[in-house]
């Protein structure tokens, strides 16, 4: 029974660590997921919170991780990981039974599961960590470690040091479908394999003093328009399609004339793409631009601001020598997905991203 009871210790704290580890690599993703659940509890006041909460939840989830695979101080790591996990359960229940929002991003984009799958993980380390707690006599500690607290608290401040590294950086493992690589052509489009959904249509007629509903296949044979009387059709989902939504949603470039010209930019032989949510951090950024390539094979590379504040990233760039840059608009969830730092820089050929870099970088 000791080596069961260890079994799972291990089992319970790696798996930690591993969540942990992989939104440490995405704290900014998580921290819109974060926001997700305030808009949906009308809690936008919070949405500042946001940020140093999944910076706080990661590193929680790795420090109590090691600390149960250290096997140190016991009661006060198993108490934490309850109130730690109960609070994870929560959510993953509300994402359940609501279905808002669409997942939980208990394990970031890099490996997503469905809100039941995180529902029943959620319970099954719920189920491991009270048989830790009911059964502390089956917790023997046949080897002793030195330092448990130092390297305790060490992990707790490489993960800090990593989250601060990846917020400036970019994510060390890039997940997203802008990835280097990534076609962002074919990622706006539906996959191949979607299944849309299966309807059938219901008529609702009134019959003299009675209201008869029927399918569209279905029609009654005495059926007339002058004994029938029109109410109302409904388009009655019989079965949910699968994977309807492309990789990419709402990256449409849109210029001062409203006319999208997404197409036409990924098709471009080269193109440089900088991306910010916020003008006032392109304003920051602006020492950067000089580093940018300006040619290719003798060719200029053209540059395009993408940005969900275009009036104010104008006003910026008209002070400098920029200004002739064209600004295009974008839905703010597209951007905050592009640029895990603000401003990104991306180089496309023909809508293949070839590189991305955060403007820090340069």
């Amino acid at each position: 029974m000791n080596l069961f009871y260890n079994i799972i210790r291990l089992f319970v704290s790696l798996l930690f660590i591993f969540s942990g580890l992989i939104k440490a690599n995405d704290p900014l993703g998580l921290s819109y997921k974060i926001q997700e659940y305030f808009e949906i509890w009308n809690l936008h006041a919070l949405n500042s919170f946001s940020l140093p909460l999944a910076v706080l939840l990661n590193t929680a989830e790795i420090g109590l991780g090691v600390a149960l695979f250290l096997n140190w101080k016991t009661k006060i790591t198993h108490f934490s990981l309850l109130v730690l996990l109960l609070f994870f359960t929560g959510l993953t229940g509300y994402t359940y039974w609501t279905g808002f929002p669409k997942n939980c991003g208990c394990f970031g984009d890099c490996l997503p599961l469905s809100s039941f799958q995180s529902f029943l993980k959620d319970l099954l380390l719920l189920a491991f960590l009270s048989f830790l707690i009911a059964f502390p006599r089956f917790n023997k500690k046949a080897v002793s470690y030195p330092f448990k607290g130092f390297y305790c608290l060490l992990a707790v401040i490489l993960v800090l040091s990593f989250q601060y590294y990846t917020l400036h950086h970019l994510p060390i493992i890039d997940c997203l479908p802008y990835k280097v690589g990534a076609d962002l052509n074919e990622n706006r489009k539906v996959p191949a394999t979607a299944i849309p959904d299966s309807t059938v249509i219901i008529f609702t007629y009134k019959q003299g003093n009675k209201v008869v509903r029927f399918p569209a296949s279905q029609f009654p044979a005495d059926f007339s328009s002058q004994t029938y009387q029109y109410i109302s059709r409904e388009d009655k989902v019989i079965r949910a399609g699968k994977d309807m939504d492309p990789p990419i949603k709402g990256f449409v470039l849109s210029g001062e004339t409203g006319i999208d010209s997404t197409n036409y930019i990924l098709q471009l032989p080269a193109a440089l793409l900088v991306i910010t949510e916020q003008a006032s951090a392109l304003n920051r950024s602006l020492s950067s631009f000089e580093k940018l390539p300006a040619k290719i094979n003798n060719n200029p590379i053209p540059v395009y601001v993408v940005t969900a504040q275009p009036t104010q990233v104008k006003q910026i760039l008209s002070k400098t020598k920029y200004n002739g840059w064209p600004v295009f608009s974008c839905d703010l969830k597209a951007i905050q997905t592009a640029a895990r730092t603000d401003p990104t820089i991306y180089y496309l050929e023909k809508g293949v991203v070839i590189r991305k870099k955060a403007a820090n970088d340069f």
